[in-house]
Order: C-alpha cells, then structure tokens, then sequence
C-alpha cells in the first residue's frame, strides 16, 4: 500500500523508471461495451490498490456505463474554443501533472480540435502518457484501423476519417477484444442502449445491418488473430524456439486428377474442419511435359469446384520431382498435414519401379503430419498408364544395370541349386529375367542382358561347365538362338510398353480436345482460365495472349536474352497470337497446342461480339423507350390537353352568358388542372431525358428538407394542404443535405404523390427524417399494398404503372425521374417495406 501511494502521489515526486504500458479494447462496432469494459478494469485496477484515473471517458448518456463511473476521479476535460463554439478534449497537461498510475482514455481515434493542444490525434496523447512512464487503458473500434479503413468503407459505405496507424495498436502490451454476436448488438440498440430512439431505425437500415456487423466482427477476429501469431513468433524469437508450432491446422492435399480425387477432398475438408480456423488447400503438381504425365484435365477441373465449394483454395505448381515439390509447397505454405491417396500401382509394378512418390513424401515431410487415404483403385493400377515418349533418365540407367547385375545373381541362385533343374528349365529362368529387363529399361537393355544371360548360361551350365564351348557348333547355335528368343521377346514386350503408352497419350489428347470443344460450346471459358489451363497443360512458366508476334520490334538484347528461354508463338484466330514461354514442344503435343490457339481465338471472337451485343443494347433500350413514349404521349398528355381544351370551349361559347358565377370559376379550375397536370407531364419528360443524355445540370448547395418539402407538397395535382397529404415529423432538428433544392423538391413531390396514390384514406402518409454517419435520410412511408421483392427494381423503369389501378394518372415517370435525379445528386433512393404492410420510399443524401 504505501508503494502504491508513492506512485498515486503528483508532481516529480515520482520518477519515470520504464515506459507506460498500453491495454486497448477492441471492439467491431460502437456500443459492444468498450467503455463498460474499461471502466469495469479501473475497477478491478483499484481494488488492487493502484491510481487509476479518468482522462476522457465518454459515456454517451448511457445510464449503465455512467453507473460505472461511482468511485472514480475523473479529471476535469481542457475547454476549446474553435470557430465560435466549445468543445471538451483530454487535458494532457493535467494527466502530467497528477501523473497517476495509470489513466483511462476513450475513442483512441479521435481527432484534437484544431490548435486545442500540443498535438494533432488523441493516440499521440497517449504516446506522450506512456514516454512519461504512465500506463493507459483505451478503447479502439476496428474501422478505425488505418489498413482496415478502405475495407471498412466499401463494406458499409460510410468512409472512416479517424484511424490510428496499425504499428502503434500493435505495441500495446495487452489487446483484449469486446466480442458480441450482430444480432445481440441489433437487439441492444432496439431497446434504445446506444443511440436514442431517433436515430434506432436509420441505424438499424444502414450501419448497423446485419451483414455489415458479420463482417466487421469478422475482421476483427482476423486482424486481432494476426496479432496473437506476430506475439507468438515474439516470444518463439526470444527464447530461441526453433521447431514448428501447430497452432492452427492446414491440409494440403495432393490432386492427381485420378478417380481418388474427390474422396480425398472430403478426408481432407473433414480433417481440416475438425480445428477452429483450419485451412485447406489442395494442390496439383504438373510435370514439365504436363501432357505426358496421364492428367484427366476434366478430374481435376471437377476437383478443383470442390475444393472450392467446401471453402478451399486450389493450387498448381510445375515439377518433375513430384515428391520434392509437393514437400516445399507444403513448407511454403506452413502445412500441418499432408493428405496422399495410396499408389495406384500394383505389387508386382511397385517390385519393379521401386518406391513410389508416398513413401518419398513420407521420408521428406520432416514435422509435417502425412495421411496416406486408401480408395477404390489403391493396387489397382493406373488408370492411365505413362504417355512418355522415352523412358525417365532413372529407368535408362537402371536397365542397362539390371542387364548386367541380374542374369549374375540369378547364376549364383541356380549355382546353388545345381542338380535340381535341368539345362532347359535354367535356360527359361534366364528368359524370364532378360523379359524383366526389358519391362524396366527397354529394348537395348534387354539386348545387354540377352548376351550377358548367353554368355552366363554357355559358361556355367553347359558342359564342359566352368568354360565356354564356342568351337562346339551346337553349343554356339544353342547361344545364338537364346540371345536371339530372348531380344525378340524383350522387343515385342518394349513395343506392347510403348503401344499402351501411345494409346494412353491418344486418350489424354482426345479428352483434352473433348474438354476445350465443350467449353467452347458453352462459352464458359474465359480467356484469362484458358491461359492458366495451357501453362498447366504444357507445363509452361507463361503463356499470353497477343495481337502480334512477341518477336515484333524486338531488340538484339532482347533476342539474345529470349533466345536461352524457348518460346513458341501460334496463330489464335486472324489477329492474335498465343505465346508460350518455358520449353520447347515436340510435334505431337503441337496438335493439342493448335486446339488450345483455336479456343483462344474463339473466347477473343465471343468477346468481340459480346461488346457488339453491349454496344446495341443501349440503341434497342432507347428503341424501347421511344415506343413507350409514343404510346403514353397518346394517351396521358392527349387527356389533359382535351380536358383544359373543353373548358376553355365552353367559356368562349356564345351560351356562356348562362353560366354562373360557380360555373365559371369550376370551368377555370379545370382548365387550369389540366394544363399544370400537362405542364407537370412535360417537365418530368425533359428532366428524363436531360438525365439520359447526361446533360442535366446541377447547383449543389446546403438544402434542408424543411425549406423544400412544402413547396414539394403544394405542387401535387390535386394540391391538399400538408397536414391530409402526410404526417411530417423531426425535419426541424435534421442537418442540411448537399442538394439542389429545386431537383429535390421534384423528387420529393413524385415520392410523396405516388405514397398518397396508394395509401388508404385513415392513414396519412408519414414522413420522417434522421442522420447518420455524415448522410441524412428522408424516409416516406405509406399502408398501402406495397410490393413484391422481386418488383423492387421494375418500379424504377419509365413508362411503366406497376400496381397502379388508374391508368390516368400519369406517364409513369415519376419514381423513375426521382431515382434518376437521387442519383444525379449523389444519393440513394431505395424502397422497404413498411412494418405492417406498405411501401417505404428512403432518401439517403450527403449532409452539407
């Protein structure tokens, strides 16, 4: 106690021995509970017996956060004076002076009034606060982040002003987020907790939708995630921990484009869905000779929209050392598991070829968990065996080794076994390994091994044994024979090899084309996918699409420099080119290079013809529009025209001595009805057509919907007063809008006009008004039938009556000019329906 007293007392008594240490709640959204929170840990801070005081807490009339503050010395706020009015900000010099504990300073992003103190933000406030040595506990919303503010904007439309740079949040000693669900916030601001009851339902509408809460919540987890793992690597760095950390699971899984693709998704999904935050990714290693390699390109592309539907990202990478690349791209990417089917190749095959790429995998992945997933083909052999025009450069060297090496140990078997077989029986064992020579390096190996399996066969097991018999004539013909027998078997068995693989090769080729022809008959590929899918295919490191050869206009340098980079260039219809940069390609992939061209020369066509179509539509709209407006003008300005023209007939006929007075003045009446009905008809029809041709012009000025939305309710056709038309509330209160009055007050008069249209004679239509995050919304709302979700966009088409029962009642301009108009201003106009059946027009316009 009496070291806390030391530090609570004021002046230099107390001396600077380390720098403050900053705790900042983060929370999604205003009213999660920061201050509460805040203020609840000065709480918890002095019953420990330390000096907390509070620097700038601001409560917003919240009776429960202003219930927390019982107990707690608050220091008086510094008064400002700025361009006549007064405003309160944290008193820096105060806090210095009293130099507690630690201080309590809330909405870190706030902005200082101009030439108010020593500096510009409140956070530099708080810099200052901990380089003397005292610990600040702030409150922080995540759209003030500066590297979230663009993200924040387009997500909910309202740009943040007020950010705090990321690098200083980040050297708080403690962040602790102030989590709660959207729909606990939605309802905490219903029951009138954050904002009073003017401003609930605007911010119901727009901020505070659901969808925009989702996400900033979601961003916060994220960016508060990033900062947990830059404190674990921290600490790994400081006490030297070098292993990996599991801290969150990412399956990698190894596509094929075999049959065993999909079951290896669903195990990898259900294995990665198993941890909080678990990541999957799958990922297709393509050879060099990608077209060789045995790839069912429609598999993988299947695969590749699974992956993708159960929330996976999709990965390709190029190398001939498939087990190699597989291992590094799961250490690039920070894997914690490997997902492999099990080989495909039978026992006799894995004897042959030696270990597959699994037990490579295994022997490589270090830390790195490797599932090995069994399936229906797991020992059932390829699908499509290798299309390899040659054989790997491994099998080249192990035949020749196996023509040596084999036929001598099994000499030594049978030398064990003399007297147990006759000559004939050895002489078809020898047969059989020259076969199986063959089967692992071709026909020159099994030459090798033929002659060294005769030479054997002569020496030990023909007699005289231990010698070779060749000046016996039939000795030597029984060689030759056997070298010849064994070469011609080990040639049919190479050719029946290369026969399949050619088969297998022409199986790919086939169903590559038959992949691209569809496509192009759906036109569901685009040409930015084509060019992926052709640098997949061939195993290129680029490929592009150009309107001339690359070489055009080359330099020597650059000749020189692309001349050690094989490049191959194709024609893609009359005035493109396909360029693929990597390796060279032998003349039978350049057919299925050829169908690839064609496909991009015919996406280049679609899309040529796509922009015609576009460039037309317009002309068929206007097209459309002038039909429409030859039909209405023959009818709605026709009845008002004929209307205002039989009342003036009947003043200037020779038996208007007879009427009345009331006559008379009813007469006028309707003349004068109609004729504004037609003035009013036109002007809708020069305003729409102005807004089309772009030639509107506008005079934005402060504008507040007290000034113009009288003068919008006296130009109604029928002209009632205000107070039968609509029920007007809180406009007097609301701030000016950026607008040009004469423009709004049209909008305005069609909304309200068409609300009175439709609303039932009991309930006037309401108007009422609020603002929110530097715009302001004029809400109209009617009881009348309103309209279908799917109408919502119609509404706004010219010439068109929907749901009107009177079809006298105008062109049917009219919410589509003050749509047109809203926009022209830089607003929104969107319809809701009203709580209780009706339609809610909502005028949304930035405040002056």
């Amino acid at each position: 106690m009496a070291h806390s007293a030391q530090l609570a007392g004021t002046g230099p008594t107390r001396a600077v021995t380390r720098t403050g240490r900053l705790k900042v709640f983060l929370g999604a959204a205003p009213g999660v509970g920061k201050t509460y929170r805040m203020l609840d840990e000065a709480k918890r801070r002095r019953a420990r017996g330390a000096d907390v005081v509070g620097g700038y807490v601001e409560c917003h009339s919240r009776p429960l956060t202003e219930a927390m503050l019982d107990g707690l010395d608050v220091l008086p706020r510094r008064e400002c004076d700025y361009r006549g009015s007064r405003y309160a900000e944290l008193d820096l010099a105060g806090v210095l002076a009293r130099r507690p504990e630690a201080v309590l300073v809330d909405e870190l992003a706030h902005t200082n009034v101009p030439g108010g103190g020593r500096h510009h933000k409140r956070w530099q406030d708080v810099a200052a606060l901990l380089d003397a040595g005292i610990d600040v506990v702030a409150t922080l919303n995540v759209q003030h982040l500066e590297s979230l503010n663009d993200v924040v904007e387009r997500i909910t439309g309202v740009p943040q002003r007020e950010t705090v740079p990321d690098e200083f949040v980040r050297r708080a000693h403690e962040i602790e987020l102030v989590d709660i669900s959207p729909e606990a916030l939605r309802r905490r601001m219903a029951h009138g907790h954050i904002y009073p009851p003017e401003r609930v339902d605007a911010s119901l509408a727009n901020y505070f939708r659901p969808g925009n809460l989702g996400a900033l919540r979601e961003l916060a987890l994220l960016w508060l995630a990033g900062r947990v793992d830059e404190g674990l690597q921290k600490y790994r760095a400081e006490h030297g921990i070098g292993s990996v950390w599991e801290t969150r699971e990412r399956v990698v899984v190894a596509l094929t484009g075999g049959p065993e693709g999909e079951t290896l998704v669903r195990r990898a999904a259900r294995i990665a869905a198993r941890s909080v935050g678990g990541d999957l990714l799958a990922v297709h290693v393509a050879r060099s000779d990608a077209l060789s390699s045995g790839t069912s390109h429609a598999a993988l592309a299947s695969q590749r929209a699974l992956v993708e539907d159960l929330g996976g990202s999709y990965h390709s990478v190029v190398g001939d050392d498939i087990p190699t690349a597989l291992v590094d791209f799961a250490h690039a990417e920070n894997a914690t598991q490997l997902i492999l089917g099990t080989s495909r190749r039978s026992r006799v095959e894995r004897f042959l070829t030696g270990r597959g790429i699994g037990d490579t995998v295994v022997e490589r992945s270090e830390n790195i968990d490797v599932h090995m997933v069994t399936h229906e083909r797991a020992g059932r052999g390829r699908l499509l065996p290798s299309r390899r025009r040659t054989l790997p450069r491994s099998r080249l060297i192990a035949g020749p080794v196996a023509g040596l090496v084999l036929p001598v140990l099994l000499t030594l078997v049978l030398d064990r076994m003399r007297g147990t077989l006759n000559l004939t029986s050895e002489a078809l064992l020898f047969l059989v390994a020259v076969v199986a020579v063959a089967c692992i390096g071709g026909v020159a190996s099994a030459v090798v091994a033929a002659v060294t399996a005769a030479l054997l066969l002569n020496y030990w097991f023909m007699p005289p044994v231990g010698q070779f018999t060749l000046d016996d004539p039939d000795a030597v013909l029984a060689v030759v024979v056997f070298a010849l027998v064994a070469a011609v078997v080990a040639a049919a068995a190479d050719r029946s090899l290369r026969l399949s693989r050619r088969a297998a090769r022409a199986t790919a080729e086939a169903e590559t084309m038959s992949s691209l022809a569809g496509s192009i008959v759906r036109g569901d590929q685009t040409i930015p996918a084509l060019l992926d899918r052709a640098k997949e295919t061939f195993g290129m490191e680029a490929v592009e699409l150009v309107p001339a050869p690359a070489d055009t206009g080359a330099t020597a340098a650059d000749r020189t420099a692309e001349s050690a980079r094989p490049r191959i260039v194709v024609p893609a219809g009359p005035d493109n080119f396909l360029v693929l940069h990597g390796r060279s390609l032998p003349s039978s992939e350049r057919r299925v290079l050829a169908a690839f061209a064609a496909h991009a020369g015919a996406a280049v066509e679609r899309a040529r013809l796509a922009e015609t179509a576009a460039e037309v539509e317009p002309v068929k709209a206007a097209d459309r529009l002038r039909t429409a407006l030859l039909r209405a003008v023959g009818h709605d300005l026709r009845t008002p025209l004929a209307g205002a023209l039989a009342a003036v007939s009947s003043l200037r006929s020779p038996d208007a001595e007879v009427f009345s007075a009331e006559d008379r003045a009813e007469l006028l009446t309707a003349a004068e009805t109609g004729l504004l009905r037609l003035s009013r008809l036109v002007e809708n029809l020069l305003d729409l057509s102005r807004l089309q041709a772009g030639a509107l012009t506008l005079n934005l000025r402060a504008t507040t919907y007290e000034e113009v939305l009288p003068a919008a309710l006296d130009s109604l056709a029928t002209a009632p007063s205000s107070a039968t038309v609509a029920d007007i509330r809180e406009l007097e209160s609301m701030p000016a809008v950026q607008a040009d009055p004469p423009l709004l007050e049209r909008v305005l008069a069609n909304l309200v006009g068409n609300a009175v249209r439709h609303a039932p004679p009991e309930h006037p239509v309401l108007v009422t008004a609020s603002a929110l995050a530097g715009r302001v919304e004029l809400r109209i709302t009617d009881r009348g039938p309103g309209i279908q979700p799917a109408d919502r966009e119609r509404i706004f088409e010219p010439f068109q009556r929907l749901g009107d029962h009177d079809n006298s009642a105008g062109l049917g301009l009219g919410l589509a000019l003050a749509k047109g108009l809203t926009e022209a201003m830089g607003g929104t106009l969107t319809p809701e329906d009203t709580p209780g059946g009706g339609l809610t027009m909502v005028v949304s316009l930035p405040a002056a």
